[in-house]
């Protein structure tokens, strides 16, 4: 599972703050669009174009399956900065400088993860429910200046989350299961704006799926016996997928990108960028390629910018060579087809030497060309010169063709470097075979 835990975690910080990664640039005002579940007020409020519940479903097939379903998800946070006032009270300020460090107010994250124990999928024809609740709070991070004394807080708060998750399962074939999970926000809210919405939305939540027992059935690639029942599973605001090493088939990882079966994180990514579908090495040169003051305002802007900018600065130059390509070995997704024998008859190799009357021919051999009546101007212009046959090649309607060359063109040798209007074709019955002595009529 670590490989899956690797990719759920990229899924969970998928745009959680983009490059240039500082809090003054316009795509960081608008942030956690990926993968969110909000209130239904808000969502209903909105037409349903943010989402209030996700549903995973897929199949499962084994004679006794158990499941679990593992919810991945982020909280919203939001960081105010406090300058301490001599009264010992705090102020909220936007920004403040302690010691060498320079605070902003801003928002950030918690994860969490609610994990529903092993379930024997034969007794989900009724859905187990389980309630999802993040209880309200905060906390207060001291800030201190360069003297060691204190020079105001950092004071972090979140809103209560409150949600269902249903896992239910029904027979769709003997031993064959359609498993459904469904995931909704039931946050007792009803604004219609956005930020106070985004403080009781599960972000970029996903799920994990494990089956012991039995195995998954992939969405994309179903077996023949299965298509009609894979694709009338009906997936809202995530997408199943494989997950793990590839050909096994216990875990499907619930994800609000789709992706591909068996999906990996490229092993020449130093780390998280949280753009998985940028190239690595144009975002790390680019902040390399920062001003001190754009870097300064990095580092505020988040703890996990800060990473990102010492990763970066840290690189040497053969990260960068790894970064720069890479070649992967080809698979096999599918078995090669049968090839009927009318076609492999057209991928069947040319002869090397054929008889015209009872000369044998082959590369090499000296002929006449005798090119048919109502050819073009290069049937009018070789009739009658001699050429050297370079090869024997047949099309795809099985006939024989001549390769030659004129036996006294000049540039008979470029014919050999693919240079064009050196290398000429004739049928079998357009040349007349010659003895190494023969020469011109």
């Amino acid at each position: 599972m670590d490989d899956v835990q690797r990719l759920a975690e990229t899924l969970l910080y998928e745009g959680y703050i983009l490059w240039p990664y500082r809090r003054s640039t316009t795509k960081n005002r608008q942030r956690w669009t990926i993968g969110g579940i909000y209130p239904r007020a808000y969502s209903v409020a909105g037409g349903g174009t943010d989402r209030w519940w996700v549903q995973a479903e897929c199949l499962v097939r084994g004679a006794k399956p158990r499941v679990t379903v593992t919810l991945r998800f982020l909280q919203v946070v939001a960081r105010q900065v406090g300058r301490l006032e001599t009264d010992g009270s705090l102020t909220d300020v936007d920004e403040l400088r302690a010691g060498a460090a320079r605070y902003v107010s801003w928002e950030e994250a918690r994860e969490h993860a609610v994990r529903i124990e092993p379930r024997d999928v034969a007794t989900l024809a009724a859905p187990y429910r389980v309630p999802v609740h993040i209880p309200a709070g905060s906390d207060r991070e001291p800030l201190l200046a360069a003297d060691g004394a204190a020079a105001g807080a950092l004071v972090r708060r979140w809103e209560a989350l409150d949600g269902l998750v249903d896992v239910a399962a029904v027979p769709v074939q003997p031993e064959v299961f359609r498993l459904t999970v469904r995931f909704a926000n039931t946050s007792g809210w009803d604004g219609t704006e956005r930020s106070g919405a985004l403080a009781r939305t599960f972000v970029a939540a996903h799920a994990i799926l494990e089956v012991d027992g039995g195995a998954f059935v992939s969405l994309l690639d179903p077996p023949p016996e299965l298509a009609a029942a894979s694709a009338a599973c009906e997936n809202a605001g995530v997408w199943p997928v494989l997950a793990g090493e590839p050909g096994t088939a216990r875990t499907m990882l619930a994800s609000p990108i789709i992706l591909y079966d068996y999906p990996r994180l490229a092993p020449e990514s130093p780390g998280d960028l949280f753009d998985g579908t940028e190239i690595d090495q144009l975002l790390l040169l680019s902040i390399l390629g920062l001003t001190d003051e754009e870097k300064e305002e990095m580092r505020a802007a988040d703890p996990r910018a800060r990473e990102i900018l010492e990763r970066t600065e840290r690189l040497t130059a053969g990260d960068f060579a790894r970064l720069h390509g890479a070649i992967r070995e080809f698979q096999m997704l599918r078995p090669e087809p049968d090839v009927s024998p009318a076609f492999a008859a057209l991928e069947a190799p040319a002869p090397e030497c054929v008889r015209i009357g009872d000369v044998e021919v082959r590369s090499g051999s000296r002929v006449r060309l005798r090119p048919r009546p109502g050819g073009d101007v290069f049937d009018l212009a070789l009739a009658g010169k001699i050429a050297i046959v370079e090869a024997i090649e047949q099309d795809y309607e099985e006939r024989i063709h001549l390769a030659v060359t004129i036996e006294d063109d000049p540039g008979r040798h470029l014919a050999q470097a693919g240079v064009l209007g050196h290398r000429f074709y004739f049928g079998l019955d357009e040349v007349e075979p010659l003895g190494p002595e023969e020469g011109p009529p």
